[in-house]
Formats: structure tokens, sequence, C-alpha cells
């Protein structure tokens, strides 16, 4: 008798646990639904050293049940950031910096289906600047590049998303770009973080 109580209370002890383990919600409660991928073309209008900037870039990924964008992504600087005299590296030539990052992109899409929704967005990886001669840029410009400078970048941001085709999206945004470690002459940390401002086309399977 007593061996059957201890067998009953043993399979109601099991019975409740293997419910409780039932009732766990996940992240992925029933895996992944759905898969795509999409890339995008973007260009942001920002300040680098109080001087107005252009960044253009490009970034994409796998994209996960209409929800999460998990790629890379990399963008530079196109314009004349001249470098002050007292910062050059060849005060006689006429110098320019560069700036450019490159790393991991997450974005989650709220609302995906609809047509008009809300894209948060997160940047982490590595930035650079650089110093270089603008005026021999397209000849022997290996050799006028001076002062390399490595750091770390985090950016997060947020996007207006406009369904404007099942395979084209319209993201006007805004984010924040914040360095650490930068050591460059004339380009601090201070220098680099900044609000940008910028307007994406993304082309894929949503």
């Amino acid at each position: 008798m007593k061996r059957t109580l201890q067998l009953m209370l043993f399979c109601v002890v099991m019975a409740n646990t293997a419910v409780a383990q039932d009732n766990i919600r996940t992240v992925f409660r029933k895996g992944i639904l759905s898969s795509g991928g999409y890339g995008a073309i973007t260009n942001k209008f920002t300040k680098l050293r109080g001087e107005h900037s252009n960044l253009s870039g490009i970034y994409g990924g796998w994209y996960i049940n209409h929800r999460l964008m998990i790629g890379l992504a990399g963008a530079a600087s196109t314009n004349n950031l001249p470098v002050p005299l007292q910062f050059s590296t060849d005060p006689a030539r006429n110098r320019t910096y560069q700036y450019g990052q490159f790393g991991l992109m997450t974005e989650y899409v709220v609302a995906s289906n609809k047509p008009v929704h809300l894209v948060f967005q997160m940047f982490g990886g590595a930035g650079f600047t650089l110093q270089y001669d603008r005026n021999n840029w397209s000849g022997n410009h290996v050799n006028s590049i001076s002062d390399e400078n490595w750091f770390v970048v985090a950016e997060p941001g947020v996007q207006v998303e406009v369904n404007l085709f099942k395979w084209m999206r319209f993201s006007p945004g805004v984010s924040y770009r914040a360095s650490f470690g930068s050591d460059a002459q004339g380009m601090k940390d201070k220098d680099i973080r900044g609000i940008s401002y910028n307007a994406t086309l993304k082309f894929g399977k949503f």
C-alpha cells in the first residue's frame, strides 16, 4: 500500500512538472515561422567636427518572423572635411578627413504588415578616421594616407517605414552616433558624436 501511494505521488508530481514546462513562454515560442532577407542603401546627413557631412552606406541581413533583422552594415563620408592646419599631418597640402564605420546591424520592426510602421535600429562595430590629400585621391592616394585611427562605434536609431511595394520600403529616420576611444588629431570622440538624419531604401523579401 505504501509503495502504491508513493508511485501515485510520483506520477502526480511528474504530471504537474510537464504541465508547468508546457506553460513556459519563450521569445520564439513556435520557432521561426517565416524567414526572408533584405538589403538597404542609406544616406545620412550629420556633422563631424561641427561641419556638415554626408555619409553613404549599405546594410542588410536575415529577416526573421517579419520582426527581426540581423546583418552587417557599413558607411563612409563622401564630402570634403578640411583638416585645420594645427591638426594637419602635412600643412603644405590640402588635407581632408575620412570617416567610416562597419559592423553588426539589427532592426526590430513593429507591425511590419501595416503600410506605415516603426523600425528600431542598433548598429555596433568599428569606426575609423584618417587624413588624406584630397587633390591626389584619384592618383597615388595610398601614400597620402596618415593619422589612421580606430575606435568603437554604437548608433541606436528609429525609422518611420513606408511599404511602397511588397519588395521595397522607404524608411526616413534619425539616429545618434557615439564613439569610444578615438585619438586622432582634431577628431576626438566629442568631434565624432552626434545626431544623423537618414533616408533609406530597402529591397528584399519582407
